[in-house]
């Protein structure tokens, strides 16, 4: 057994025992460590590594953390590694990579690589295009089982998968889908067009690759075949890189939820700086943002110089207000990620969360009653109480709908993040406050 942990063991440079570390454990642990050391630690573990298990190793690593690992190699083994790598997983690579490493990976490929590579990258960013593998094997409907399977036998070796075949035309035009699994347990003489799946879901390679990966979610599809303007097969978008399209789209969702800049990478890998650079931006903002309720408690400030008891309760208001405004853009961004609303539901959505508002104020008011008599008066209660039933019935419908308006003007949903929502009804449910304050106490 090895004695400490892998950095502990990177540290005291202890090659025998790291040696035994990653025979003892699995791809994807290894990749974990490399993820979290620095580049001279990553690239020692990568070294230590047989040449098979480096390739199931280095495919498991996110793009930012495969650069770390090819920019400490010799070209040898550069080029070695990026020649064998699938090419979407390599354009994703270069994707996030500078310029001049991206040079570097091209020049490194052979011919045949370098061309299928340099056609992926032709595609939008952020297309289908840039994730789906090229390297399929097709069929055609007219062939038997026996001979589809030795095209199976032949080609296979340099699919990606071979689990979703694709039957085309003589143009290669897409007619349907195959499971291996029906070939096998098929006989020998019957014809291919037997088992095919005609009304399999297909994606342009234009179209936009979360979609495409919603679509797979939603359908249930191992493989979801990718073709161009015209109908033609070009390859096929893996339910691999749909689970890692789906992942990244959820975790950059939550960063701006949260008001912050999404980064890739390794969280421990990720430096100070870098933390702090991706949350530094909307910290600003929204230091800016909160001086509208800077503002509005300007505004009323003979209000509560004649009731000061009102000042009181104005950190439960904003608070509460706040948190059910969060609440209600949170579950309208998701909604809105898995296709249960969309934007030509608004006014249903923003009526649905009035409501769930006006029920959750109602309950919460009871208690801003009861806590208002007992800290103050009576009318002050009845003030706070009213302006909790107010002030929750508005967040809700807000911070639902405020997604859903982004959403149509062509912004990320996201990007209508908890905070900035929370720092809007802050303002706003204050003017409520104090409005029914001066309605209730005749200021």
């Amino acid at each position: 057994m090895s004695r400490g942990t892998v950095p502990e063991l990177l540290e005291r440079n202890e090659i025998p025992e790291l040696q035994q570390w990653l025979a003892e454990h699995q791809p994807h642990e290894i990749a974990d460590e490399i993820a979290r050391a620095d580049e001279l630690g990553a690239v020692l573990l990568f070294r230590l590594l047989g040449k098979d298990e480096a390739l199931t190793v280095f495919e498991e690593l996110d793009p930012p953390e495969q650069q770390k690992v090819l920019s400490g190699l010799r070209d040898h083994s550069f080029r070695e590694l990026v020649e064998a790598m699938d090419p979407d997983d390599r354009v994703r690579l270069l994707g996030e990579s500078p310029a001049k490493f991206a040079h570097r990976v091209l020049a490194g490929l052979s011919p045949p690589e370098r061309a299928t590579t340099a056609a992926l990258l032709g595609y939008p960013e952020g297309s289908v295009g840039r994730f789906m593998t090229p390297e399929t094997v097709t069929i055609r409907q007219n062939m038997t089982v026996s001979e589809a399977l030795d095209r199976v036998h032949d080609r296979g070796a340099d699919a990606e998968t071979v689990y979703t075949l694709l039957i085309v035309d003589d143009q290669r035009h897409f007619i349907g889908t195959v499971s291996l699994r029906d070939l096998v347990l098929g006989s020998a003489g019957q014809r291919v067009s037997e088992f095919a799946e005609t009304d399999t879901p297909r994606v342009k390679a234009t179209d936009d690759a979360e979609d495409a990966a919603r679509l797979m979610q939603d359908a249930n599809l191992l493989d979801l075949p990718v073709v161009d303007s015209e109908d033609r097969v070009l390859g096929l978008l893996t339910i691999d890189d749909a689970v890692d399209l789906i992942e990244a789209a959820d975790s950059e969702d939550i960063a701006r939820q949260a008001a912050a800049t999404p980064w890739s990478g390794h969280y421990m890998s990720a430096s100070v700086l870098q933390l702090a650079r991706s949350r530094i931006v909307w910290l600003l903002l929204l230091i800016v943002a909160a001086t509208l309720t800077v503002n509005v408690l300007q505004f009323f400030e003979s209000t509560l110089e004649e009731v000061t008891t009102l000042a009181l309760f104005v950190p439960l208001l904003i608070g509460t207000g706040g948190n059910a405004g969060a609440q209600a853009a949170t579950a309208s961004v998701r909604a809105l990620a898995v296709g249960e609303v969309r934007t030509g539901d608004i006014l249903r959505v923003a009526w649905r969360e009035c409501r769930v508002g006006l029920t959750l104020g109602l309950a919460l008011a009871a208690i801003g009653m009861v806590l208002g008599t007992v800290f103050v008066h009576v009318r002050v209660a009845a003030t706070l109480a009213v302006s909790l039933i107010a002030v929750c019935s508005w967040a809700a419908m807000i911070g639902a709908s405020m997604p859903l308006l982004a959403k149509r003007a062509g912004i990320d949903p996201a990007v209508i993040s908890t905070p900035l929502v929370t720092t809007l009804v802050d303002a706003t449910g204050l003017i409520i406050y104090f409005l029914v304050a001066r309605a209730f106490l005749g200021l």
